[in-house]
């Protein structure tokens, strides 16, 4: 064989195996995405939780195990190899999905506890699929493979709720442990997909997975600089509120027994509400917020999903004590238009304002702010609904302004980077 076919070969083998990866972290997620909807409200039903802290917790295991073992699977695919990781993780998710179908029938918290713990810690192996990405890209193309990973993501977290809803009988019927069963599937096709088909992509020239969570370096070098630190808190108010959004409209839309159900929506209608939320988020990042990204200051992007996000909540409320379906459904709408304008637009920001040689560091403490305000917000949105059920969209409309009047003060306080060092 010669050069000019190994040279043609191996682009071509890295584009099938870029595939490759983009189909498994998408199918994973579409298990993830099929049980979110549903997974506080079978917890309710098993459970007498008055104050809400054991389902908060519940919500909150997933993300506090992906925030604890992402580095921890980084350091092992450095070692071993990302093909194994990735498969060992995938394996974690059949086996913890299977355990939510059986722990629906049994109807035990106890087992949906385990199961979230494990699908947390098998889902956190994402760190290692963005690691495959970078062995097999040159840094032109990078930042193309690494948005492979996001749309991935946002695919799963779109039609992940619509097989949740095709997993529910007629679409009305109680699921049952159709959901954790069909999720289990979804992960052993990826993990048969990759057992198969993917390559090890880990070489002597392959940059380091291992990534630390909570660097000291990175925190000193954020606090030497006060925007940044005002974009930190907006960043962390922006998640947190999304999160409390996020884990307690499914309990909304279903309503509880003995209290107060503004919409009592069946399963299958909760599961479509998702995958709405899904779609729409995918359409104002991919159809707005990429065609405006660059023309308009990140400030403004920034302040204005803040706006959106903070009416978004407001209309909940009025939502609610109007029952009105479809007022709730534009208000969701809103919700996630100014979320999808915050994230990349606060990210940018951090980004435009940090030193380049500081970035690396300044730009994972931001995944870390924002892994802990997912996990805070999950823990604390059923806990606030059940002792008022407008409490968490109350507080986020409240915080949310002031994310509003940080992103402000920061846009106004402070200069880019480059301007800075002209």
């Amino acid at each position: 064989m010669s050069d000019a076919q190994v040279e043609t070969e191996g682009p071509q083998t890295n584009r099938a195996a870029r595939g490759i990866v983009f189909l498994t972290v998408f199918i994973d997620l579409l298990g993830f995405g099929m049980v979110l909807p549903l997974l506080p409200i079978y917890a309710d039903q098993f459970v007498v939780d008055e104050a809400g802290w054991l389902i908060g917790l519940l919500m909150a295991s997933f993300s506090a195990m992906q925030f604890i073992f992402a580095p921890l699977w980084g350091r092992l695919s450095d070692r071993i190899g990302r093909r194994p990781v990735l498969m060992i993780g995938l394996l974690g998710s059949v086996v913890f999905y299977s355990l939510f179908g059986v722990a629906t029938i049994m109807q035990s918290l106890t087992l949906l506890f385990v199961s979230r713990i494990g699908a947390g810690i098998a889902g956190a192996t994402i760190s290692t699929a963005q690691a495959y990405i970078a062995d097999t890209t040159t840094l032109t193309e990078r930042p193309k493979g690494m948005a492979l990973i996001g749309m991935a993501f946002g695919l799963g977290f779109t039609f992940g709720p619509l097989f949740g809803y095709l997993a529910v009988p007629t679409g009305t019927g109680d699921p049952g442990p159709a959901p954790g069963f069909a999720a289990a599937g979804l992960s052993l096709v990826a993990l048969l997909l990759a057992y198969f088909k993917l390559p090890e992509s880990l070489s002597v020239n392959s940059p380091s997975a291992a990534k630390q969570n909570l660097s000291m370096t990175g925190l000193r070098d954020a606090l030497s600089v006060p925007s940044i630190v005002l974009l930190l808190v907006a960043l962390f108010v922006v998640v947190f509120s999304f999160a409390n959004f996020e884990t307690t409209l499914s309990m909304l839309l279903k309503g509880r027994k003995g209290q107060v159900q503004p919409f009592s929506f069946t399963f299958g209608q909760v599961c479509l509400t998702y995958a709405y939320i899904g779609f729409t988020l995918a359409l104002v990042q991919g159809g707005i917020v990429r065609r405006v990204a660059g023309k308009v200051s990140e400030g403004i992007l920034a302040s204005f999903g803040c706006i959106l996000m903070a009416i978004g909540m407001l209309l909940i409320l009025k939502a609610t004590q109007d029952q009105s379906v479809a007022l709730l459904m534009g208000s969701l709408a809103v919700v996630v238009a100014g979320f999808g304008f915050m994230m990349p637009s606060l990210n940018s920001f951090i980004s435009r304002r940090s030193d380049p040689d500081k970035q690396g560091g300044i730009l994972g403490l931001g995944q870390s702010v924002n892994s802990l305000a997912r996990i805070i917000g999950s823990a604390l949105g059923i806990p606030l609904l059940k002792l008022n059920i407008v409490a968490p969209f109350v507080i986020s409309a409240i915080i949310m302004g002031l994310g509003l009047l940080l992103v402000i003060v920061a846009s106004r306080s402070g200069k880019d980077f480059a301007a800075n060092d002209s």
